[in-house]
This record gives structure tokens, C-alpha cells and sequence, in this order.
């Protein structure tokens, strides 16, 4: 990784960090030598789960508060050279249910930690974790970041308002601010109890227990898909690169690849399980964008970045996972 070393004896903040990708961040972060410390409020349906940090939980400092309180992230932000904040209310099937939870965790909690470093600390870092979901709808494909941002769901609006205002506290009172709108991810340490918030690993829990995979509707819509670490390099070189901050960057592969030959992949390569057609549920179908794959070249060409594993690597590695663990995940 070309940051290697640039993190040691770094102090570093992780807002959701038992999360899915912030477990993963944070690991990465302990072997670059950064010293860890973690915000999550393990709130249920959302990801965080204790296992994620079992090999680093001697070398984290974990904070079981909330982004929304701002006792807490007065505090928690004081002395912090870089903090990725990715906590947020990610299943997009409940933000739809309860949008005002939605709303509370991803735009007040977003506020309140922007609030925290106005008042205690206005020379950290931030890197804020956003989600395709802001384009809505693609009318052009690749979606590059001139693209109209259209959300189809409540979270997707709290997401790209959560951006908004970490740039305009990059703008107005210099605290440095990159976004990044992350395509969906998959890899070890994701959540596999139900399928809202990301059908990737859903479909490897299906294959691994030999069941169907349902593919909705005809299987043809195109989605780009990333591997958790490749996620992680990107945070990382983001947060290295002077020249990231006050900008927003798509992270994807640029690869786009159908649900239907997703799913066979994973069968293939589990060598067990089938796809399925089904039809939408209707709240899938509220929310549902069509295709979409992004267009990376902003991001490389600023940062250096650029995704390094394969599909099929990514999901023999995710199958490997969750074969060993899981009892974990189930």
C-alpha cells in the first residue's frame, strides 16, 4: 500500500467502526500503526458486531457512544490527526420505514461531529464514507461526479446532505473535508442476517447454505461491485492526499456486472447453491435505481488510487471468510 507508514503514531478516529468497512479500516489502520479509536453505538440491524475487531480489540480504544452526542464527540475528536466518519443508518429498507432515525443519525450526527471539530479541533482530517445512492437514477452511464444527483431513497438524501455540509465546513471554516460515494461492497465482516442493505454477501450466505439465490426481475441490471480492502486503500490514500480535501470522488471498479451473472458467479465458485428468479418486493422496487457503474478516473488520477482485486479473487476470499466464521455472522 503506498501509505504505508504515513499513519504511524497517528491518532485516528472511526466513527462506526465495528461496523463492516470500519472494522476493516481500522485493522489496516492498527498495521499501519496508527493509534485506533473507535465510536459505535452497535445499534441492532445496522453491522456492528464485536467479532469484526477481535484481532485488534487489545489495540483500539473503543468508545461505545454515538455520533448524535455531543459530549461525547467534543471529547472524542480532540487531538485526532484524521477521522473517517462512517457511522451512519446504512439499511436502506428501514430509512424508508423510519426516515426520521435516518435523518437524526446521518445528517444531525454528521453535524454534531463537524460541530465537535469547530470547537475542538479544526486541523483534523476528514474522510466521509457516501454512497452511489445520491446519483439516483443513471441518464448516463459511466456515472462520473458532474452526474445529477437524483436519490430514489431517504437514505441516499441524508447521505448526500451529510456530504454537503462536511464541504461547507471545508469551506467556511477550513476543516479539511474529502467524500467519497462508494459503490456497493462486499467482503469479509458484513452483516448476513437479512438483505437489506447490500444483497453481495446475501447471496454468498445463499450459495454457502446451498439454497437459491434470488435474483430479482430478469437478473439484467448492472451494478459495480468492490472489494472491502480495495475500499480501505482508497480511504487511506484519500486521507494521505492534500489534494483530495473539498472534493467528492466515485469509488467503484468501473466494471459493471449483472445480478444474474453475479449470482452464477458465486455458485461457480462456492460450487454449491443456484440462482433463482423473483420477482421485486415492493419496497425494493420503490428504491430500486437500475444500472449503474461509475467512472473512477477523478479519484486515481488525484489520489493515486485504483481498485486491485478481482472479482472472482473477492468473492473466493468472502467465501473462504465466512466458511471459517460462520457461526459469527448468522
Amino acid at each position: 500500500m503506498k501509505t504505508k507508514g504515513m499513519f504511524k503514531d497517528k491518532e485516528v478516529l472511526v466513527t462506526g467502526g465495528i461496523g463492516f468497512i470500519g472494522s476493516n479500516l481500522c485493522i489496516e489502520l492498527v498495521k499501519n500503526g496508527a493509534h485506533v479509536t473507535i465510536v459505535d453505538n452497535m445499534l441492532p440491524r445496522q453491522g456492528g458486531n464485536l467479532f469484526n475487531i477481535k484481532d485488534i480489540e487489545d489495540k483500539v480504544r473503543v468508545n461505545f457512544s454515538d455520533v448524535r452526542n455531543g459530549l461525547s464527540m467534543n471529547h472524542l475528536v480532540k487531538g485526532k490527526h484524521y477521522i473517517f466518519h462512517l457511522a451512519g443508518q446504512v439499511n436502506h429498507v428501514d430509512s424508508m420505514r423510519n426516515p426520521i432515525q435516518d435523518l437524526e443519525i446521518n445528517c444531525r450526527g454528521t453535524l454534531v461531529l463537524l460541530e465537535a471539530l469547530r470547537h475542538n479541533n479544526r486541523d483534523a482530517r476528514v474522510v466521509f464514507a457516501g454512497t452511489r445512492g445520491e446519483y439516483g437514477s443513471s441518464v448516463k452511464l459511466p456515472v462520473d461526479e458532474d452526474h445529477p444527483t437524483n436519490p430514489k431513497g431517504i437514505y441516499a438524501v441524508t447521505n448526500l446532505t451529510a456530504e454537503k455540509m462536511v464541504l461547507v465546513y471545508d469551506d467556511i471554516f477550513g476543516i479539511k473535508g474529502a467524500c467519497l460515494r462508494i459503490t456497493n461492497t462486499y467482503g469479509p465482516r458484513h452483516q448476513m442476517a437479512h438483505d437489506e442493505y447490500g444483497v453481495f454477501n446475501w447471496f454468498i450466505r445463499k450459495a454457502i447454505d446451498n439454497e437459491a439465490i434470488p435474483v430479482f426481475g430478469d437478473g439484467r441490471i448492472l451494478r459495480d461491485f468492490i472489494y472491502v480492502d480495495d475500499i480501505v486503500d482508497c480511504m487511506l490514500m484519500t486521507a494521505a492526499s492534500d489534494n483530495a480535501y473539498g472534493e467528492v470522488f466515485n469509488v467503484g471498479t468501473g466494471i459493471p456486472v449483472s445480478f444474474v451473472e453475479l449470482a452464477k458467479k458465486i455458485v461457480e465458485i462456492a460450487g454449491s447453491g443456484h440462482a433463482q428468479f423473483t420477482e421485486f418486493t415492493q419496497e425494493r422496487k420503490e428504491v430500486e435505481p437500475g444500472d449503474y457503474y461509475t467512472n473512477i478516473t477523478k479519484i486515481k488520477q488525484t489520489t493515486g488510487w485504483k481498485p486491485l482485486v478481482s472479482l472472482d479473487e473477492g468473492i473466493k476470499k468472502t467465501i473462504e471468510y465466512y466458511r471459517k466464521y460462520k457461526k459469527e455472522y448468522w
